[in-house]
């Protein structure tokens, strides 16, 4: 079998004899090579064609490994935090020991003394209020754990306060001048004690610098010993206030009153009607806030008002 093969430049034919072993094994070279090169241009088509899928598919495994890795890391960070919760927990477990323990302490001075143990027991929530402290920065804390842990500092707080006042009870402190404060200026209960404590507004913890007796609106308040009115007026946060300088280093104030019945310079006894009880400025209802300063320091009135002449 021959292959004639006719040039278009008008040359000879050229004649291939596929008998010759020679010329049969060039013809199949060629036919390889022309195969191979349109596999080879095939698969550098397919690839430009894939390539965008396929780095897609290589990015979203990326982004499905960085997940895994942030869960993983999410997971440490909650077990952490459990821990520090858990910790906290027992924590405020402990302080309720403590605090149940100084129930307990507080009922048996009271039964020692003899006193009325309703004294020291406040069925209703009491009115409260005072300056607004601005110094402290606030936090965060979860809702039932800072509820737990304020609970507790109020209850510290009021059992700190009846222990002082049944020790100069069980002592039977009493001062004697008149010149020296002494007794409620209202009669009512104590809603609210001196130290720190939640504020009243915004719950973060706040210095109180008096006890807030809660009493009727209007209720005549007294001054709780002789002395001179220097200041009767409004008070950022106090509200209408009396003050009254005691002549030994001892002064008193009044807050939140309703109406004032003195002014500055004048002389008032011990018991003369100095205002009236109300909720001016920042207070939550009617009560008194009444403090005690010594030589320009303020001191806890429960001593004083927990006295008698």
């Amino acid at each position: 079998m021959q292959i004639i093969l006719v040039s278009r430049a008008r040359k000879l034919p050229r004649t291939l004899d596929l008998a010759n072993r020679r010329v049969r094994w060039k013809l199949f070279s060629v036919a390889s090579l022309a195969v191979l090169g349109c596999l080879t241009l095939g698969g550098v088509l397919a690839l430009a064609i894939a390539s965008p899928r396929d780095r897609a598919l290589a990015q979203i495994h990326d982004l499905q490994r960085q997940i895994r890795q942030q869960n993983t890391e999410l997971g440490g960070v909650r077990v952490d935090a459990q821990r520090s919760l858990d910790a906290l927990a027992v924590k405020l477990g402990q302080l309720q020991a403590q605090s149940t323990r100084l129930n307990a302490l507080g009922e048996r001075l009271v039964q020692v003394g003899k006193l009325d143990s309703g004294e020291f027991n406040f069925d209703q929530p009491p009115a409260v209020g005072g300056i607004e402290d601005t110094s402290s920065a606030g936090y965060a804390m979860p809702p039932a754990l800072e509820a737990g842990i304020d609970r507790l500092t109020g209850q510290f707080n009021t059992q700190q306060a009846q222990l002082s006042a049944l020790q100069s009870l069980l002592l039977d402190a009493r001062i004697e001048s008149n010149l020296k404060p002494t007794g409620m200026p209202v009669p009512g209960y104590i809603s609210s004690y001196f130290g720190v404590r939640p504020d009243p507004f915004d719950g973060q913890a706040a210095r109180h610098t008096g006890i807030d007796i809660a009493t009727p609106f209007g209720t005549p308040v007294h001054a709780v010993a002789e002395g001179m009115v220097t200041f009767a007026g409004v008070r950022r946060g106090y509200g209408n206030v009396v003050e009254i300088d005691h002549g030994n280093g001892y002064m008193t104030r009044y807050a939140h009153n309703s109406k004032l019945d003195v002014h500055p310079g004048q002389h008032v006894q011990v018991g003369d009607v100095i205002a009236r009880a109300g909720s001016t400025g920042r207070s939550t209802g009617s009560h008194v806030h009444f403090e005690v300063w010594y030589h320009d320091r303020v001191v806890n009135p429960l001593a004083f008002v927990r006295s008698h002449r």
